[in-house]
């Protein structure tokens, strides 16, 4: 390569032709549609967001699973109650099923104990998270959500270029780097040329029990000028609420009402081309 003249017409040795990182499933499974739920930031939600969207999906009659790729901050068979090991039969693993048929994988599943914490190296954390996709059977699945790590770092990196992912939902809250954030997100998505599918504000207001009013606990909303300004037409605002926090707590978070998640959900299905 010393004596490259750049004439990449007359060269034979294709080093700047794209390289294809793509990592195909297991033999048999089948997933037609994948969603990243991403922030630029942690401590947002999204992997409250991840389950909530699932179990929306399932109750509309879809397959949905959750491939948990915050490998470091596993919470997501705690949100679902799920305490048994995934199987396995030599050849491939099997996801965990929720009580309401939701398919999930996640390290906290295959760890001897879900307290063990993960010592590994980005490229180990990218590398296990490759396999969540390649070595899971995951059965017939319309809607797979995958719960990203914060940030734009190897997971996100390795999610983007090995898995198809068809778009990307970004979360984030109201304070006053939301449009960092979001621009983070939004920026990542562009370069992977991957659509953004909407914005969910999470912890928007927390609504009064006693009289209903509204209150901004963490500052007025910015997701509708934020979206506006990115072009994003699908945005939800989800509340500050301590009956959700109590069922995911207890493993219950199918149980969670998906009104404020109804609409955004709707955009979603019929933007990936299902409609029921």
């Amino acid at each position: 390569m010393s004596d490259c003249n750049h004439d990449c017409s007359n060269c034979a040795e294709k080093c700047s032709e794209p390289v294809d990182f793509r990592k195909y499933l297991h033999e048999g499974a089948s997933v037609k549609k994948v969603i990243a739920v991403v922030s630029g930031k942690g401590g947002v939600g999204k992997s409250l967001v991840t389950c909530l969207l699932a179990a929306e999906m399932q109750r509309r009659g879809y397959r949905a699973a959750v491939l948990d790729a915050d490998i470091t901050g596993p919470s997501v068979p705690k949100s679902f109650g799920l305490t048994e090991h995934a199987t396995g039969n030599g050849e491939v693993l099997f996801p965990a099923l929720t009580e309401n048929g939701t398919q999930v994988m996640s390290i906290n599943l295959i760890l001897d104990s879900e307290n063990q914490p993960v010592v590994w190296r980005g490229p180990v954390i990218a590398g296990a998270v490759t396999q969540f996709w390649t070595d899971v059977f995951w059965e017939d699945v319309d809607f797979m959500f995958v719960d990203m790590p914060p940030g734009t770092g190897d997971v996100p990196l390795t999610v983007f270029q090995s898995l198809p992912v068809d778009g990307v939902v970004i979360v984030t809250s109201p304070q006053d780097l939301v449009k960092m954030i979001v621009e983070k997100a939004v920026n990542m998505a562009n370069m992977m040329d991957i659509p953004v599918l909407g914005i969910v504000e999470n912890m928007a207001y927390f609504k009064c029990p006693d009289c209903g009013k509204e209150h901004a606990i963490f500052g007025e909303s910015k997701v509708a000028a934020i979206a506006e300004e990115f072009g994003i037409d699908n945005t939800a605002r989800l509340p500050i609420d301590p009956a959700v926090a109590s069922l995911v707590d207890a493993g219950k978070v199918e149980d969670v009402s998906g009104e404020n998640l109804s609409a955004f959900a709707d955009e979603i299905e019929h933007g990936c081309g299902f409609s029921h």
